[in-house]
């Protein structure tokens, strides 16, 4: 049995939106997990002030819930968290990370950019969040290509193909992450775009919140314009991103694309 499971594991309040989400994707295969993206972790949930810190929890506005931690929705949904056997990450952000924790042993999947931006003490990275050390996988700049795109295959034990996309800017080594799923492929493109209205509007106020977050601003602008040639280019291919709650609600009634 194959399904993706489409969780909302983050709730930040600013200004320009009381309600932002944190969109992860929960590939079930059979017995085993993975999980894309991880969102706020039960640890940061219980000890606030130690795992995030209140300067970040004010600037960001996160409101935590341990409800919404990925370890608790897949017990609602009937599944293990021990089964999550991989976490695959678009990059290394604390809204990204924070669930680590709660699957110890499940496999690191992240690129070598961002793990090297991580390691290198970037402060925007919270290095707790990989205290624990997980096993971790970190791809390399690749030949291959997947729509005209960089592709880095990543080795699970699952069998759905599963890539990451190169969309720098955001962060350093920022990716998103392509699978391929019935016959059809999906890009989910992380926090390459805040809101898939920045892809039609240049001056959209999510677009100036992405450009006061990148690393790289030069960078994500070409991201976007990546995504945006992909999407004219390529209708069929299922594209949505991190933080985009309307793109969010399409699956809140079936929890599997079809």
């Amino acid at each position: 049995m194959k399904k993706i499971h489409h969780l909302n594991c983050v709730k930040i309040s600013i200004p320009m939106n009381d309600d932002v989400i944190g969109h992860c994707l929960v590939i079930e295969e059979d017995d085993q997990l993975l999980l894309i993206d991880t969102g706020i972790g039960i640890l940061d949930v219980e000890n606030p002030d130690e795992r995030l810190g209140n300067e970040l929890i004010e600037a960001v506005g996160f409101q935590l819930d341990t409800e919404l931690t990925a370890f608790h929705q897949l017990q609602k949904l009937g599944l293990s968290p021990s089964l999550v056997k991989d976490c695959v990450l678009s990059h290394l952000d604390p809204d990204h990370t924070g669930g680590l924790t709660d699957f110890p042993y499940a496999t690191v999947h992240i690129s070598k950019e961002e793990l090297l931006s991580f390691a290198g003490g970037n402060p925007r990275y919270l290095q707790h969040h990989l205290a624990h050390q997980p096993t971790i996988i970190a791809y390399p700049e690749s030949k291959e290509e997947w729509f005209g795109l960089e592709a880095r295959k990543i080795s699970t034990s699952l069998q759905t193909e599963i890539l990451l996309i190169p969309l720098f800017g955001h962060t350093l080594g920022h990716c998103g992450v392509a699978l391929q799923w019935e016959g059809k492929w999906i890009l989910y493109v992380g926090d390459a775009y805040y809101m898939k209205a920045e892809l039609e509007n240049e001056h959209h106020p999510a677009g100036q919140l992405a450009e006061a977050r990148a690393e790289n601003n030069a960078e994500r602008l070409n991201s976007i314009e990546k995504i945006k040639k992909l999407t004219r280019e390529h209708p069929e291919i299922e594209i949505f991103g991190y933080h985009d709650r309307e793109e969010f609600l399409r699956y809140t009634t079936k929890n599997q694309l079809v």
